[in-house]
């Protein structure tokens, strides 16, 4: 998607601090001292239990376009300081022209639920290829996870109806919609309306005509007629343009004349007043006229909340159309995903582990070279584990939200969330569609506790703990400090 937007990498996404310690790094002779970087988040969005990972595939192909191009060096030579010299000077901007990434990922894969501290990304990494990365890659995932989640939310309260992605002319900006359909399609859309972004990620565009349409004619008799005459098996009319009711009868009847031509009405939309009255109306209307096959769409600024407030007013609707408040995840702009230093080998080769204090607790990052354990059993999860690759794993887990320590039964299922993306620079990842990541979040929702899929119950946290041995390494490195 990047090549097809963009036409060229997108290296210099990224905020100028990153180029200015990797700068520092490069004339402390720190260039190729390999770190460790883990992305993560601190809460979950929308005062919800969970997220839904997503982003990878973004990621995937901003890292194998990674590299500086001419233009790109030269647009680095005009920077300047304060003294109006140079900001960098031409070896390191020579070093940057053959830079390519030689390091280590792993991820979580896309449609993965999520918790709170859990890296979703790990990068293994010369110190200098790790730092220029991080702000394009919390850019990437953080979107993409928000919207992802906000999507399986809205999924929950349709209760398996389709949910159509109508939010383009809202979005944040081009990238914005298309980043927001992708993630949408991950976290249980079924269509969008965007067609460049049908084109891109080759996903379902579905849409029918707006009320410039029905306005355009005299009346809406003739502009239903009109349209079914060109769009003879795309019938969706919007039927509330001047009075719902009258606009549903004469939508019957545009239907009526449809059918006699061997083609079916798919149904009505109505995007205005009171939705749950209206669609219990307007299904019998359809019923009474043997139009029991024709769909009821609903849009109008929906959202989890407001899709269930209709279904318990007993909305008859079928298929909901939720745009501004989807892609531009409208209760929580932003996810707050993090990117923080866990480990940094030093000059004998051994890992140093590194940790971010805080008084704000939530702010204390974890030491290592982590990976998350899910344990799991009779197919339901039961905890996450967070521990260090460098340690062999006890039996024994604290949680993050008590000091009450827990021991992994032997009959428990244990996996690793995170997979390797690349090594050695290169992807060792294969091939994974969106219907898989699609597949992934329905069985990992099925496998969660019903009430942590709930949207509105916060009091139910799953339980996220780190190895004992972590948990002690956490706690002696905060005591040296």
């Amino acid at each position: 998607m990047i090549n097809e937007l963009y036409k060229e990498n997108l290296i210099l996404l990224t905020d100028l601090y990153q180029l200015s310690m990797s700068y520092g790094y490069y004339k402390n002779g720190m260039k190729d001292k390999e770190a460790v970087f883990n992305l993560f988040y601190r809460k979950n969005p929308f005062k919800g239990n969970y997220a839904i990972c997503c982003g990878l595939s973004t990621v995937i192909e901003f890292i194998e376009n990674f590299h500086f191009s001419t233009s790109d060096i030269d647009y680095l030579k005009t920077l300047k300081g304060n003294d109006d010299k140079n900001l960098f000077d031409d070896d390191f901007l020579s070093y940057l022209s053959q830079l390519k990434f030689t390091g280590e990922i792993y991820a979580v894969e896309e449609g993965r639920v999520v918790f709170p501290h859990e890296p979703l990304v790990r990068i293994k990494a010369p110190i200098i290829q790790g730092q220029i990365i991080e702000t394009a890659l919390l850019n990437i995932v953080n979107f993409q996870t928000l919207i992802a989640t906000k999507t399986s939310r809205i999924a929950h309260s349709t209760q398996g109806d389709p949910i159509l992605e109508f939010g383009l002319r809202r979005a944040q900006g081009i990238d914005g919609s298309l980043s927001a359909s992708y993630a949408a399609m991950i976290g249980g859309a079924s269509a969008t309306s965007n067609v460049l972004a049908g084109k891109l990620f080759d996903i379902p565009v579905k849409g029918t005509h707006a009320h410039s349409w029905v306005m355009s004619f005299l009346d809406e008799d003739n502009a239903f007629e009109k349209y079914a005459h060109v769009m003879p098996n795309n019938c969706v009319f919007l039927v509330d343009t001047y009075n719902t009711i009258e606009g549903i009868k004469k939508a019957i009847i545009a239907a009526k004349k449809v059918k006699e031509r061997g083609h079916s009405l798919v149904g009505i939309r109505l995007d205005s007043g009171d939705m749950a009255k209206l669609s219990i109306v307007a299904r019998k209307m359809l019923d009474d006229s043997d139009f029991k096959e024709a769909q009821i769409f609903a849009s109008n600024d929906l959202d989890e909340y407001t899709i269930a407030k209709l279904k318990s007013e007993g909305a008859r609707i079928d298929v909901w159309g939720v745009g501004t408040k989807l892609v531009t995840a409208y209760d929580q702009p932003a996810l707050g995903g993090v990117y923080k230093l866990s480990a940094l080998r030093n000059d004998e080769s051994k890992w140093e582990y590194k940790i971010k204090k805080s008084e704000d607790l939530i702010k204390v990052s974890n030491p290592g070279i982590l990976q998350v354990m899910r344990l799991s059993k009779d197919g339901k999860f039961l905890a996450d584990v967070i521990c260090n690759d460098e340690f062999q794993s006890s039996d024994k887990f604290i949680p993050l939200d008590s000091a009450d320590e827990k021991t992994i039964d032997k009959n428990t299922h244990v996996e690793e969330l995170l997979v390797p993306i690349f090594k050695n620079g290169k992807r060792v990842y294969g091939q994974s569609t969106l219907a898989d990541a699609q597949k992934r979040r329905i069985a990992d929702l099925e496998k969660l506790d019903p009430n942590i899929r709930e949207n509105n119950k916060s009091d139910f946290v799953y339980p996220v703990g780190l190895e004992k041995e972590l948990h002690e390494l956490k706690i002696e490195l905060l005591a040296k400090m």
